[in-house]
């Protein structure tokens, strides 16, 4: 198809996927001048130890970590915690909060332990939780941001004692207030606000969750593979390394990205952020062809927007259209929903400038009646 798009309307960069998000290519050619003394470097050795150790102290900066808990890095990505969370700080039963595709993956992780019980309360897609329940658990699983839904989730339930509040914050961790003293285990990847690459876990830990770890290992019949001992994660991270070979390129991006987020605050970065969904969520409201999955204006993320498309627009043919011209890449709705939607992030690196072209630029396509269903 043929069509003139005015100059105006197209965004800086195209790269407005919920991960990996937007790297500032920038960054690279400051790799590229340190990578003589850094790439193909041991993680035993202090130039990858010390940007451990600057990704713990930004972190513990920029989020207010408490001064008695522990930030660990290890590989794998939030993906495995998942996994080592049930296998190595679960006593007996874990009850997952699940909203959306990411926290039922969770849930499933744990349902496949043979040794613990795995239960999962739901909402339906679309909605936070408003209820929690906690009774005969000792760990409380929960999403602060459902990636594939994007549903933000500010209310936490309260644990006692015995039991350890587990927050899965891969999307929102950086951009989403929650307050650590109140979570037992905080982890997420930096693949998204913290605009690095996937394969990294960070895992900010409470004392309770830490003497967990010690009572779960000292236990000589439960089954703990090396690749998900607790033990070996943070002890290693006491030390600004990880326990397995960790790729540099990540760590160094990680690392340039929370000097940049130190710089402003998280208060600063969490006002741009709701400036730039505040844009997006009314900008879906005033089209009668758009509107925003998440029907509770209190809960859309500020991180990942979902937003419905009108039945009669092909949503598949729009998206392609842009990425083959590259104009925008990776606005494409979560696939396991089946719906006609668009997911749109709206990540830190991710500017307003950029989000109200990108807005602009689906009105001019949308309205020029080329992606409409009859014409396909």
């Amino acid at each position: 198809m043929e069509i003139t798009i005015p100059a105006e309307l197209i965004p800086s960069d195209p790269r407005f996927g919920c991960g990996p998000s937007l790297i500032q290519l920038d960054d690279l050619t400051v790799l590229k001048e340190k990578g003589p003394h850094l790439l193909g470097t041991s993680h035993r050795k202090e130039p990858v130890r010390a940007l451990c150790r600057e990704i713990q102290q930004g972190l513990r900066d920029y989020l207010s970590v408490p001064d008695d808990y522990s930030v660990v890095l290890g590989n794998g990505g939030a993906t495995m915690l998942f996994d080592m969370v049930g296998l190595g700080l679960v006593k007996t039963r874990i009850i997952h909060h699940v909203c959306g595709e990411f926290s039922d993956k969770w849930f499933k992780a744990s349902h496949r332990i043979p040794w613990i019980q795995a239960q999962a309360l739901r909402v339906d897609y679309g909605h936070a939780h408003s209820q929690f329940a906690t009774d005969g658990a000792d760990v409380v699983a929960c999403t602060l941001n459902e990636t594939s839904t994007g549903v933000m989730n500010t209310a936490l339930p309260q644990v006692n004692e015995q039991c350890l509040l587990a927050v899965d914050a891969t999307s929102g961790a950086g951009q989403i207030a929650c307050d650590l003293s109140k979570v037992d285990v905080f982890f997420f990847s930096p693949q998204k606000v913290f605009a690095s690459e996937g394969g990294l876990f960070v895992a900010i830990l409470s004392p309770k969750a830490k003497a967990r770890i010690a009572e779960i290992a000292a236990d000589p019949q439960r089954y703990i593979p090396v690749f998900a001992d607790w033990r070996n994660a943070l002890s290693n991270s006491e030390q600004q390394q990880t326990y397995n070979t960790p790729a540099v390129v990540t760590l160094f991006l990680f690392a340039e990205q929370m000097k940049r987020m130190n710089a402003i605050g998280f208060t600063a970065v969490q006002r741009q952020a709701a400036e730039k969904a505040e844009h997006l969520y009314q900008w879906a409201a005033s089209r009668d062809y758009l509107s925003a999955y998440v029907a509770e204006p209190a809960n859309r993320s500020t991180t990942v927007a979902a937003i419905d498309v009108a039945d009669h627009i092909s949503v598949d043919k729009l998206t392609r259209y842009l990425d083959a011209q590259g104009l925008v890449h990776g606005i494409e709705g979560y696939r396991a929903l089946g719906r006609n939607q668009l997911r749109i992030a709206l990540f830190h690196n991710i500017t307003l400038d950029d989000v109200k072209k990108l807005t602009a630029l689906i009105d001019f396509l949308i309205e020029s009646g080329e992606f409409d269903h009859v014409q396909q």
